[in-house]
């Protein structure tokens, strides 16, 4: 995402949070207080969740009590759908701190032909506001009040624009939801955006090669600056919605001199004396080149200098992670009892990117380990559109950048003697450092070469070493008298 013109407008308006942190970073810092906000999206986008968090947040975190108008579901059903997400709505309402306006369709399913208004529903959400003292009100969902009326729209429109303003002249921040057709198009199905809104949001849940990718983005933020493009985000349940905004990864960090061994001494004595302490390091290289190992390496020189260590491994399991490092002489059973390595392994297929990513963060802040290392991107990026995984890519390299911890991430060439993958040409701009290991053929023999491609603010060795791969490990010899082409494809 990008932003707007970089004008400070945060003390403009009073903000109120959402309870979607990174939201809310988006809109810098809230939604405008006294203010209506039209969320669209398609059915199972997220609408109810978003709007029922933006409640439970002014319940729990500010004690501002809401009021939930309801056209489509009871609020039984409501508060038996939210509780999945940890919000106890029937708690809140029997101690006065949640009010409901239960407008949902007879069972019937009666149709309203021709004029008519909306003042006994004001009249009732006023009721309900006062009752509750409210500072929070959603009406969910208003495309249901069109599908039962038979007349012109107009008229509807006119009636609601009456509840908006009545509503936020008593300084009441109101949030609609409202369908949409399709993910990209009108923003809402009966253009209620160009009546009622002040802001307008939109989610979208999109289907691309038969995965789904879930982005919220902010449309109209009136008289407010706000983050511009789409952001990823999840619906988590313990959480609701969480999401990820690109937009507020900026490049604050201190660059550190520090630096950390490679695991290897030869390789730290090919990129200047190892990583940089708050570096990301991209591995590439064919299957079964060495990039497994150089992992292993990483963690274990990590360890054996006092540090913590994490993996997310995403083509091998745990056991096997284990076993290939006994194989290299490195017992990551005794480092995990120990408490400085933490392995977890994770098919990728078993949730999207943005999971992926919350996990990752999630479990870093917990062990809080100096080294973290992912094997391998390229086992993710079969996940996701090449979109959602440059963008699970630069929040991952700036989390791990403002943790201020060393990264090494590896991705598979897609052929054996050389070529990019497509991993490696999303990262390449991302990382302060790249080897590449590749396997070399001279005559008849295929041999493996190392070489540091980048060190971003440091000398490095230019040329290919020869190396090889042992019961102890990788020895790198002299380098090749010949220069091969490693980016051959």
């Amino acid at each position: 995402m990008t932003a707007q013109d970089d004008v400070d407008l945060t003390g403009v308006l009073e903000r109120v949070k959402t309870g979607v942190a990174a939201f809310d970073e988006l809109v810098m810092g809230g939604l405008p207080r006294a203010r209506t906000t039209v969320v669209g999206g398609t059915p199972g986008s997220g609408k109810t969740v978003f709007a029922t968090q933006f409640l439970a947040h002014g319940i729990t975190t500010f004690g501002e009590n809401g009021v939930l108008v309801t056209f489509e579901e009871p609020p039984a059903d409501i508060e038996a759908n939210m509780r999945g997400f940890g919000w106890d709505l029937a708690k809140w309402r029997k101690e006065g701190r949640l009010a409901f306006v239960d407008a949902s369709p007879p069972a019937t399913d009666e149709l309203v032909i021709g004029d008519f208004d909306l003042a006994g529903l004001l009249s009732r959400i006023e009721h309900a506001v006062k009752n509750a003292n409210a500072k929070r009100v959603v009406l969910d969902s208003l495309t249901q009040l069109f599908d039962h009326f038979i007349g012109d729209p107009k008229i509807l429109r006119r009636e609601l624009f009456h509840i908006s303003t009545a509503l936020k002249k008593s300084g009441l921040t109101v949030l609609m939801t409202a369908e949409r057709n399709s993910e990209y198009g009108e923003i809402t199905r009966h253009r209620l955006e160009e009546f009622v809104a002040d802001n307008v949001v939109i989610l979208r849940n999109v289907l691309h090669y038969e995965k789904r990718r879930r982005t919220i983005e902010v449309l109209k933020m009136r008289g407010s600056h706000h983050a511009e493009g789409e952001a990823p985000f999840t619906l988590l349940a313990s959480q609701g919605v969480v999401a990820v905004p690109l937009s507020s990864l900026r490049l604050e960090q201190q660059s550190s001199t520090v630096r950390v061994t490679s695991g290897n001494p030869a390789i730290d004595e090919m990129c200047g004396g190892g990583f940089f302490r708050d570096s990301v390091t991209l591995v590439s290289g064919a299957t079964g080149t060495g990039k497994t190992l150089l992992v292993t390496n990483f963690l274990a020189g990590g360890v054996a200098a006092g540090e913590k260590a994490i993996l997310f491994g995403y083509e091998e399991s745990k056991g096997q992670l284990f076993r290939n490092a006994s194989g290299w002489g490195t017992d990551f059973t005794r480092m995990e009892a120990e408490g400085k390595l933490k392995v977890i392994c994770l098919y990728p297929e078993a949730q999207g990117l943005p999971d992926h990513l919350l996990t990752i963060q999630s479990l870093v802040d917990e062990f809080k380990p100096n080294r973290i290392a992912v094997d391998s991107l390229s086992a993710l990026e079969r996940i996701a559109p090449d979109t959602g995984f440059r963008e699970f890519l630069i929040s991952l390299t700036s989390f791990i950048k403002k943790r201020e911890i060393a990264g090494l991430c590896t991705a598979t060439s897609k052929s054996l003697i050389g070529g990019e993958s497509v991993s490696e040409q999303h990262i390449s701009t991302l990382t302060d450092s790249i080897i590449l290991l590749r396997y070399i053929q001279e005559q008849e023999t295929m041999n493996r070469g190392l070489m540091v491609l980048k060190m971003r603010g440091s000398e490095h060795a230019k040329e290919i070493r020869r190396f090889t791969i042992d019961g102890s490990g990788m020895h790198l010899g002299e380098s090749f008298k010949r220069a091969p082409n490693v980016f051959k494809t």
